[in-house]
Order: structure tokens, then sequence, then C-alpha cells
């Protein structure tokens, strides 16, 4: 009775320990498919929407019946809108069978680097979207120029992105255009990304631009009002606000206008500027801070014109003038506000008046309805956090080395 029962014991004793090597051999054997699927086992072919295909052209171009990319549209409900394919977007197909036997299994629509819709196109239809993992790193970033902003950008390690929001940041105290060797950047920022690649900047946190003995700070700070978030130590805003009008003038003889009729010519002809009548020699100020980029006799009538400079964005010219301010020439730096020339008649002109035009990114716009930044300082109960937040950041650039 004893020897049968320590047959049983040792029975049950085996078949617990082969259950325990059964689950974990089951657990080994589980993998975990990015996509939902066994890729490896299928045959991927790459290609991407083709301009005017909808939903159905694209599933029988890739081998579904009509039929079956009708069932698999509706299978799609809430998951995947059938209405907003793009044209250019990649698409994955990928195939079981061999070449002669090719059967569509599974079809990835990649609306960017981070989000792709899978669908199972054969056995039971299905739809699920995939979204990868990002990843928020907080980085820091020491450039020197020396042979463009770019290049030396990517040698210092960071992402060409970063030039972008650097950019935003200095638009109206940095000219992006004259950098010149030796210039320098430290910043600390925050990206995210995906697979180790970078895939955007979300903040610049604290910046520092320097050239010879002169630097300029930049802090972000966010006082919840959608307004500026940039401001420098002192915390005035890093965005600088244009004047209504570069001169003092007694009427608008002429708006912005794709439709004008020439009043010397008699033709209809663009006019993207606005015309500001004012006595001959009224001065005309510089709407803001800028580089100077010409100053000299315009072509097409313009007369004497003074062309500036004032960020990467907006560029501002001044026609018809009798004359230039003394010191105004090509690369001459001017302030806002500063008397840059005279208003005359010079070119074609039936009269003394100052021809006003605005380009934003190289393109006529009514300067009438240009939008201004603000320029507010911040608000004074935020001044202690600003403070800190600059202290702390410049405490720690400042381990960094000089």
């Amino acid at each position: 009775m004893v020897k049968l029962r320590l047959i049983i014991a040792a029975i049950l004793i085996a078949a617990v320990a082969g259950c325990g090597r059964s689950r974990k051999a089951e657990k080994a054997e589980v993998v975990v498919w990015p996509l939902g699927f066994a890729t490896d086992t299928l045959t991927m072919h790459e290609s991407s929407v083709q301009p005017g295909e909808v939903f159905g052209k694209l599933f029988t171009r890739l081998g579904m019946s009509a039929s079956d990319a009708h069932r698999l549209a509706l299978a799609c409900d809430t998951t995947f809108d059938v209405r907003k394919l793009r044209a250019g977007n990649r698409v994955d197909a990928y195939y079981s069978g061999d070449s002669t036997s090719r059967r569509l299994a599974y079809t990835v629509y990649h609306h960017n680097r981070i989000r792709s819709t899978v669908f199972r196109c054969q056995d039971s239809l299905a739809v699920w979207n995939v979204t990868k993992q990002l990843d928020t790193l907080h980085k820091y970033t020491d450039v020197t120029i020396n042979s463009s902003l770019w290049n030396d950008m990517i040698d210092a390690g960071a992402s060409p992105l970063l030039i972008l929001e650097l950019a935003d940041v200095y638009a109206w105290t940095v000219d992006f255009f004259g950098l010149q060797k030796g210039d320098r950047f430290r910043a600390f920022y925050t990206q995210r990304e995906c697979e180790g690649e970078v895939f955007d900047i979300l903040n610049v946190d604290f910046a520092q631009y320097t050239r010879g003995r002169d630097t300029l700070y930049a802090v972000c700070y966010d006082q919840g009002d959608n307004g500026n978030r940039y401001w420098n130590q002192k915390g005035e805003s890093m965005r600088k606000a244009f004047l209504k009008a570069p001169l003092k003038f007694s009427r608008i003889s002429s708006r912005f206008s794709y439709h004008r009729v020439h009043p010397v010519h008699g033709v209809v002809r663009p006019h993207t500027a606005v015309d500001y009548a004012a006595p001959a020699g009224t001065p005309v100020h510089a709407l803001g801070d800028g580089m100077v980029l010409s100053a000299g006799w315009g072509k097409g009538g313009a007369g004497n014109m003074i062309k500036i400079r004032h960020n990467s964005i907006y560029t501002t010219g001044y026609l018809h003038l009798r004359s230039f301010a003394s010191g105004i020439k090509a690369g001459t730096r001017v302030h806002q506000g500063q008397v840059i020339g005279y208003v005359g008649m010079t070119g074609t002109a039936t009269g003394p008046h100052l021809d006003f035009r605005v380009w934003k990114n190289g393109t006529p716009v009514d300067p009438l309805r240009l939008e201004s930044p603000s320029a507010e300082p911040i608000k004074k109960d935020n001044l202690p956090a600003l403070d800190s937040l600059f202290r702390m950041y410049k405490k720690d650039m400042e381990a960094r080395g000089n």
C-alpha cells in the first residue's frame, strides 16, 4: 500500500513538473510584433498612395477583390476614415505565398513617421492603429560658427531642426543671414525622438548667443496667456514691435492692390504698397530694427529706394525718396524709428510721397494689415520666477565650461 502511494506521488510530481515546463516553454515562444503580425514570414512590397486614388482602388491595386475591399472599408468603422487617404503617403503591402500564388495578407498605411494603420486583408478582416513610442529628452548644444550654422550644428551632434527653433527665438535680435565666423550658440532644449531619430524640437528652454563681447540670452517662460514665451534676463520680450507707419503723413493716397490703374501710365498694374502723401523732405523712419540690404536707385521707376531686412521673415522697402540720411548704405544696422531718408518724388511719381512696401517670407503683404508682434514685457508677478530660471540655467551652462 505504501509502495503504491509512493508510485502515485511520483507520477503527480512528474506531472506538475511537466506542466511547469510546458508553461515556461509557451511563455518563451510569445513574441510581440510591433505591427501586430509576424512580418518576417511574409514578403513586403512598398509603394505609395497615387494621386486621386481612393480606398477601394488602392486595395484592388494591391491584390484584393473589389468585394473584399468593400468589406474591409466597412470594417474600418471609426478606426480609420477611408476618405482621408493622402496621396504620397507610404503603403506597405505584405504577401503570403510565393510569386506564383501570392496573396495579400496585411497592408500598413503610414500617416507619418509615428502613426500607422494596419489592415488584415485575409481570413477575418480587421483594422487597428499602431503608434510608435516617442521619447522626450532634455539636451544641450554648444555650436561655434566655422562654416555655416547648418553644418556646424550637425557637426556638434544637434538636429538641424534646432536651427529653426533658434531662428524663431532670436528672429528679432539676430540676423541669421549675417552670422559671422566665431559667433556662438549655446542652448538647453527639449526634443522628441522615435527609435533614435529626432522627431521634433518641443522647446528651446534657455539659449545664449555670443558675438565678440556681446551676449544675448533667451529664457522660455510661459505666462499661460497664449502670448510671447521668450524673454531676456530683464523680462523684456524677445519679439519687437513695428511702428504703425514709417513717417508722419497727411493722408494715404493709394492703398495695396493688385488691380490699380497706374496714375502715370494709365494701365492696370499691381500696387503692392501703400502710398503716404507727405511734403517733400518729411523724415522717413525705419519701421523696426534691421540691416539695410540696399540704398540706391531702384528699378522700374522706384527712384531712390532703401530696403531693410528686419529678420528672417520681414523686409521693408521705402521708395521715391528725395535723399538718404547720413550713413545709410548697404550693410548698415538701423534701429526702430531711426531716420533713414526723406520723402521725395524721384523715379516715376506724380507728387511727393512715400511708396512703402512690406515682404513676408519674400511675398508682398499689405502694410496696413501687418500683424506686429507684441513687445509687452513679462508681467511683474512673473519676474521672480523668470529670474530664478535664468540663474539656474546660466549656472548650469557655466558649469559646462566657457
